[in-house]
C-alpha cells in the first residue's frame, strides 16, 4: 500500500506535466489537415491577414436552418473554415443566426429588409418526404472590426450549376471571400486609382457601384487630361503618382497629346483597364423612336495603332451570341401593363472557363453590344481572361437594329458559326512604347521607348462597368432585382484591378480548387426506407444474436461445471 506522502507526490508530478504539455502546446500550434484536397489547410497570403488582427473580428453568419443536404453541408463547411481562422488568431469570433427564428416577423418582411440592405435572400425549393415546398434563405455573413463592417456573400450564384456544384463552387470561395473581407477591414489604404475623364466618358453615378467596391482597397480620384494641352510634362508627372488608370467607355476620340501621355505612363511601369467600344451602340436608343430602331456604326476613338503595338486590336463589329441575357419590355397600359422577358442577343452572358484568379469561379459577365478582340504576335503575354460561347455571330457595322426583328424571333441557328470571340485580354510583360521611332506630338524630360513589366486588361465594352441608377443612386452592378439574377460584373471588375496593382498574393486563393463529394438524393429518397430498415432491425438482430449465443455460452460453461 502506498504512503498518502508518495500518492501527493504522483498527483504534484502528474500535474505539472499536464501544465508543461498545456504550456509547449499553446507555443507549438499545430493543426493536422487530413483532407485529400486540403481545404481546410490555409494558404499563406490568408494566415498573413489573418495574424495581423490586432483588435476583435465579430463574423455574423446568416446561414443557418433546416436546409436541405446540399446546404447544410454549405453551413457546415462555413462554421468549419471559420473555425480554422480562430485557431489561427483567437480574436477571429463568429456566431450563427437564422433570421426567421430570430425574428417572428413574416418571411417575406425579413427578406426585403435584407434586400434593402444589399444582400438579397435567394429563394430554395425544398423537396422533403416527396413533397416540394420554397423557403428563404440568406447566404450573407458580416464581419465587424470597429465602427468598420464589410458583406459577405456565401453562395456563388450560376444559372446552369446544378446544387452540389453551386455548393461546391461556393465552398472553393470560402476563404477568399472570409479573408478578402478582414483585409478590406484591417489594412490601410496605399495604392491609388485614377478614373480618367475628359473623353466623353461615364459618369461617376454610373460607375458608383464599381467605384464603392474598389473605394474599399484603394484611394481613386477623378483625372482629366485636358490640362495636357497646356502643360503635358505636369500632367504627366501629376498621372504617374497613381498605380492605376481606369478609362470607363470614352466615346470620344484621343487626341495625339493625350495618347502620348497615356503612353508615357505606361512606359513608367503604371497599370490600365480598359473599357473601350468601337462601335457606337445604346440600347436605350431603340425606344426613343417609335419604330424601335437604332443604328450600330464604327466609332473611331483614335486608339488602334495605340493598342495595335501593344498586342491587341479591337474589330468594329458586334457580338451576337445565343447566350444571352434578357431584355425586359413592358405591355398594354396603365394596371394592364405587364412586363415580360425576352432573350436579347447583343447581350453576351459570358462564364469563364479559365482557371486565372481574375475570373476563376465567378459569376455569369453580362456585356452589352460588345466588339471581338484579336490578339496580335510580339513579346508580350496575352491571357485571354473572357469570350463569347461557341454560338456566336460576328456582325459588321453599320448596321440598323430593330427591336422587332430580334424579339420574339426564331434565330436562324446555322448563321451562328463563327466560334467563341475574345472579350476581355489581359496583357503583361516589357511594352514598347507606340510612339518608338515616330515623331513625338511635344518634348518631355525623359520619354522611354520600353517600360519595366508592367501589365494592363482590354475589355471590348465599356457597359461592364455601367450600373443602373434607380432614385438618383447607383444600382447595384451584381444583383437585377427585376430579373432575380447575379451577375459577375463587379466581381470581375475588383479581381481585375486587384491584380493589375500586384494584390495577387490573396487573389491567388481563388485558384484553390475544392471537391466535395455528396450523396445522390433521389436514391435516398428512394431507398430510406430500406436503410432506415437496416438501421433499425440490424442492430436488434445483431444484439438478439449476441444474446443468445451469450446465454448458450453460459448455459454450457455451468452445465460443465457441474458434471
Amino acid at each position: 500500500m502506498k504512503k498518502p506522502q508518495q500518492n501527493i507526490k504522483s498527483i504534484l508530478i502528474l500535474v505539472v506535466v499536464v501544465l508543461a504539455v498545456n504550456l509547449l502546446a499553446t507555443q507549438a500550434f499545430k493543426r493536422i489537415d487530413l483532407t485529400q484536397n486540403k481545404r481546410y489547410t490555409l494558404s499563406d497570403p490568408t494566415k498573413e491577414i489573418v495574424e495581423d488582427i490586432e483588435k476583435p473580428i465579430l463574423v455574423s453568419v446568416y446561414l443557418k436552418g433546416d436546409f436541405p443536404s446540399h446546404f447544410r453541408r454549405l453551413e457546415n463547411e462555413t462554421r468549419y473554415i471559420l473555425e480554422e481562422f480562430s485557431a489561427y488568431n483567437r480574436r477571429v469570433k463568429f456566431e450563427f443566426f437564422n433570421p426567421l427564428e430570430e425574428n417572428k416577423e413574416d418571411p417575406e418582411e425579413i427578406g426585403q429588409r435584407f434586400f434593402q440592405a444589399g444582400m438579397p435572400p435567394q429563394r430554395l425549393n425544398v423537396k422533403k418526404s416527396g413533397k416540394s415546398s420554397e423557403s428563404l434563405i440568406f447566404p450573407w455573413a458580416i464581419a465587424s472590426y470597429g465602427d468598420k463592417n464589410v458583406q459577405i456573400p456565401l453562395l456563388k450564384m450560376n444559372p446552369e450549376d446544378s446544387e452540389e456544384d453551386l455548393v461546391n463552387n461556393s465552398v472553393q470561395n470560402l476563404e477568399y471571400a472570409f479573408a478578402n473581407a478582414f483585409k478590406q477591414l484591417t489594412t490601410e489604404k496605399s495604392k491609388k486609382v485614377a478614373v480618367i475623364k475628359g473623353n466623353g466618358e461615364l459618369e461617376d453615378i454610373q460607375i458608383g457601384s464599381f467605384l464603392k467596391g474598389i473605394g474599399t482597397y484603394y484611394h481613386t480620384a477623378p483625372f482629366t487630361l485636358d490640362s495636357v494641352d497646356v502643360n503635358p510634362q505636369k500632367t504627366l508627372n501629376q498621372l504617374n503618382e497613381y498605380d492605376l488608370i481606369v478609362e470607363a467607355k470614352p466615346t470620344k476620340a484621343f487626341s495625339e497629346e493625350k495618347k502620348f501621355v497615356l503612353d508615357q505612363y505606361l512606359m513608367n511601369g503604371g497599370k490600365a483597364l480598359w473599357l473601350t467600344e468601337t462601335v457606337a451602340a445604346d440600347k436605350d436608343s431603340l425606344f426613343i423612336t417609335s419604330s424601335h430602331n437604332m443604328l450600330a456604326f464604327p466609332q473611331d476613338l483614335n486608339l488602334t495603332d495605340f493598342f495595335f503595338k501593344y498586342g491587341v486590336r479591337l474589330m468594329p463589329s458586334l457580338i451576337n451570341d445565343l447566350h444571352a441575357d434578357n431584355i425586359i419590355l413592358a405591355t398594354g397600359q396603365g394596371k394592364q401593363t405587364q412586363f415580360q422577358t425576352y432573350p436579347w442577343y447583343y447581350s453576351p452572358l459570358v462564364i469563364s472557363e479559365s482557371d486565372h484568379p481574375i475570373v476563376h469561379n465567378i459569376s455569369p459577365v453580362r456585356f452589352d453590344f460588345a466588339n471581338p478582340i484579336d490578339t496580335l504576335k510580339n513579346d508580350l503575354q496575352k491571357t485571354i481572361l473572357l469570350k463569347s460561347s461557341i454560338a456566336t455571330k460576328v456582325e459588321g457595322t453599320p448596321k440598323e437594329i430593330r427591336l422587332n426583328n430580334v424579339i420574339g424571333k426564331k434565330p436562324d441557328f446555322d448563321t451562328y458559326h463563327h466560334g467563341p470571340q475574345n472579350l476581355a485580354v489581359l496583357v503583361e510583360g516589357e511594352f514598347t512604347s507606340a510612339f518608338q521611332g515616330r515623331v513625338k506630338p511635344f518634348e518631355l524630360a525623359d520619354v522611354k521607348d520600353k517600360s519595366p513589366e508592367t501589365k494592363m486588361i482590354v475589355i471590348s465594352d465599356g457597359d461592364v462597368i455601367k450600373n443602373e441608377i434607380e432614385k438618383g443612386e447607383p444600382a447595384s452592378l451584381e444583383y437585377d432585382p427585376k430579373t432575380g439574377k447575379t451577375y459577375g460584373n463587379k466581381e470581375f471588375l475588383l479581381n481585375a484591378v486587384n491584380y493589375l496593382l500586384d494584390d495577387s498574393g490573396l487573389l491567388n486563393i481563388r485558384s484553390k480548387k475544392v471537391d466535395l463529394a455528396f450523396l445522390d438524393a433521389d436514391k435516398i429518397e428512394k431507398e430510406k426506407g430500406f436503410w432506415q430498415m437496416i438501421n433499425i432491425v440490424l442492430p436488434l438482430l445483431i444484439l438478439a444474436i449476441f444474446g443468445l449465443a451469450f446465454n448458450f455460452y453460459r448455459k454450457r460453461k455451468y452445465k460443465k461445471e457441474f458434471l
